[in-house]
């Protein structure tokens, strides 16, 4: 005879005693899983965080490496006010050599030094030039009154070019003659100023030159380079034969994470 099961039987299920046990076990494999990863985890959110703060102290490092390499010789000056460390210097857009000598026909425009004079001829390729430029010969401080670029004495302001000739308005006296028969050509004044009380980098740039160094200069060209800087050291060597040496190094620091990198710029002075 064929026995049909017992209703109540079959309708039996996990018991609490079963699902408890269940859940225990669960929450010891979890916590022992959670044990192992966490660590590796850990480590690669660190691992990703100092790769993230190096990356913007070297972006910024190897900007401001690179315009220093533009550099009128022995313009780079730098100073600090209200704990902010500012680094400024004029930046060209390439140069030439000025005619010093009539050529074997006895012409050719001369760069005059015994009076004031508003046009010379270039030796070889003309450089670019564009409204606003100015024209420098034989700079040699970033201070004073004499062969300084700041204050203007050996600063001509550019007017037009035609052929090799390069015109000058108004006319200007040069203080000295270079030695190798070389003048730069300026653009514009850069700033770069380092803020470690705002954490700011902030490049500065197309804005008037002056004697006195500004802190920081009157410009809207202005951007932010770099966030989250804790110190900054910007200093300046000059390292004779006609060479500096810029040393710069930027501290970042996010969440305890802290990343300081060191870059020496090697400047090219001379005039």
């Amino acid at each position: 005879m064929r026995r049909t099961p017992c209703p109540e039987r079959a309708a039996q299920g996990v018991t609490l005693v079963e699902m408890v046990i269940v859940i225990s076990i669960t929450a010891i494999i979890a916590g022992s899983v959670t044990v192992f990863i966490s660590r590796p985890f850990e480590g690669y959110i660190d691992s990703a965080r100092r790769a993230e703060l190096s990356d913007i102290a070297d972006t910024a490092l190897r900007r401001m490496t690179r315009d220093l390499r533009s550099a009128l010789p022995n313009s780079i000056r730098i100073t600090a006010a209200g704990g902010v460390t500012y680094l400024e210097y004029l930046q060209t857009s390439g140069g030439g050599r000025y005619r010093a000598e009539p050529d074997s026909g006895g012409s050719g425009n001369v760069l005059n030094f015994a009076a004031a004079d508003n046009a010379f001829d270039v030796i070889g390729t003309l450089p670019t030039l564009s409204a606003g430029d100015s024209v420098v010969v034989y700079n040699l401080a970033p201070t004073g009154t004499v062969a300084n670029a700041y204050s203007g004495d050996n600063r001509g302001a550019y007017s037009s070019a035609a052929g090799s000739t390069i015109n000058l308005s108004p006319s200007k006296l040069f203080p000295f003659p270079s030695p190798g028969k070389r003048f730069q050509v300026v653009q514009h004044a850069v700033t770069y100023s380092c803020n470690p009380t705002s954490g700011e980098l902030r490049r500065y740039w197309n804005y008037g030159i002056a004697s006195a160094q500004a802190t920081p200069p009157a410009t809207a060209n202005n951007a932010l380079l770099a966030s989250s800087i804790t110190q900054c050291e910007f200093t300046y060597t000059d390292a004779g034969s006609r060479t500096g040496v810029v040393r710069l190094a930027l501290t970042v620091e996010r969440n305890s994470e802290k990343v300081r990198l060191f870059q020496q710029v090697h400047i090219n002075n001379a005039p």
